[in-house]
């Protein structure tokens, strides 16, 4: 059940994180669809590697990730902090509404603050006073979206990634083994590895060639991560970092199904959905997201990368996914744009399904002079002590305090969803 806490926006996180049931999952998603799927052992049980320090408990499916830096609960929602920070809020905000884990980005990192200020001040965990589980990203989206649609920032080839950001004299060179290392060295839990990132949209030839480099390229990030554990004298027992896969394939589900069966034999501690997870029109892909979660046995963790859309994460959870990361909630909290609940979502009876979700617009006039919460059940900061028309006021002055009470209600919103699909309401 999922449990209300008293209105205090530093209150702890709701009751039933860690110990929750995960009930409800799809049954057609049980059975991997390949045989050569089936067949594979999964390498959870103390991470890619030897010995039980890392693994994955569950009654259901997955329950919770015992990481480095703790428990990581699943289904999970991890903020982006791109740069190391949640624009407009900090670590203690984070850990007041409940957060549990973040993502950051090697791709942004290693050019601001770069990889000898990260650890001048001590890596990722102690720059930005975040002592829970950070997940990397590799930078293969971001390096997708920088130079696929613009080749003058740079270009792909077989050894990794070449860029010069807009503004900068300085040429950056990520290769697989490259990416490994920094993700490291800063101290991330959970090492995504680098793929190639292509648009659903792309030629036969475009995609074949992005699953055939994503392929190699998580080899030798295996490779790579491997030489890293013993380097660093990871021993059997320990509790190491995690190495994740990215399934490739655009639109074609065959083809992201021979993807998943070649990463599968190089054998990760999860996976991840690669590539842009919406079509044209702004609808999830549900048909290939369906296909690439078929294609990877149950027991391994599986990351909607990119997807943050409350429905959608709603969506991907009744999949089978468990991981999920999306600037989108904060982005749109930064906006006035904000999640609310249609019904008490603390209601035994209430359940992610039919019109359970509503975004408020908090330019609209009628919040002028409302005075009452977002929603009456939200106890985040913004809801335990400001009413809306106030919170229109501080948007329309422009006062930076809105970006921050507005961050915390989207998140909070995100961490009470997180907690319903733990609890099977879906």
């Amino acid at each position: 059940m999922v449990s209300k806490v008293p209105a205090n926006p530093l209150s702890p996180p709701l009751a039933g994180g860690v110990g929750e049931q995960v009930t409800g999952r799809s049954s057609t998603l049980e059975l991997a669809t390949n045989e050569a799927v089936r067949n594979v052992s999964s390498p959870l049980v103390g991470g890619v590697g030897e010995g039980d320090a890392n693994s994955t408990s569950a009654t259901s499916r997955h329950k919770v990730l015992r990481l480095i830096h703790g428990d990581l609960p699943l289904p999970a929602y991890l903020p982006d902090a791109t740069f190391g920070v949640v624009r407009a809020v900090d670590a203690a905000d984070l850990e007041a509404v409940g957060i549990e884990a973040l993502v950051m980005n090697v791709f942004h990192l290693m050019q601001k603050p770069g990889s000898s200020t990260i650890a001048a001040l001590g890596g990722l965990h102690k720059m930005a006073c975040w002592p829970h589980t950070i997940v990397t990203d590799s930078g293969g989206f971001q390096a997708y979206s920088l130079i696929r649609q613009n080749s003058k920032f740079g270009r792909l080839t077989e050894n990794g990634i070449r860029f010069k950001p807009e503004g900068s004299d300085r040429e950056f060179h990520l290769t697989p083994e490259k990416s490994v290392q920094l993700q490291m060295a800063y101290g991330a839990d959970i090492v995504i590895c680098l793929d190639d990132c292509m648009h659903i949209d792309g030629s036969d030839d475009e995609q074949e060639l992005s699953v055939e480099r994503t392929v190699k390229w998580a080899a030798r990030c295996k490779e790579e991560f491997l030489r890293q554990v013993s380097n660093r004298g990871y021993k059997a027992g320990m509790p190491k970092p995690m190495l994740f896969g990215v399934v490739q394939g655009g639109g074609d589900a065959a083809r992201r199904r021979r993807c998943a069966a070649q990463l599968l034999k190089i054998g990760f501690d999860g996976y991840g959905y690669g590539g842009w997870p919406l079509d044209s029109s702004g609808n999830l892909l549900t048909d290939m997201l369906i296909a690439t979660r078929d294609a990877i046995p149950c027991e391994f963790p599986m990351h909607a990368l990119g997807v943050g859309h409350p429905e959608s994460v709603a969506a991907c959870c009744r999949m089978g996914y468990d991981i999920f990361d999306c600037a989108l909630p904060t982005r749109d909290a930064r906006t006035g744009r904000l999640y609310t609940f249609r019904s008490d979502p603390y209601d035994p009876d209430f359940r992610l399904t039919g019109d359970w979700f509503k975004t408020l617009y908090i330019d609209d006039e009628k919040y002028t002079k409302a005075d009452r919460p977002l929603y009456p059940e939200c106890d985040c900061p913004a809801c335990s002590r400001y009413s809306t028309g106030y919170l229109r006021h501080l948007h329309k002055c422009g006062d930076t305090l809105f970006y921050r009470l507005a961050t915390l209600h989207n998140l909070r919103f995100m961490v009470v969803l997180m907690r319903l699909l733990r609890d099977g309401r879906v």
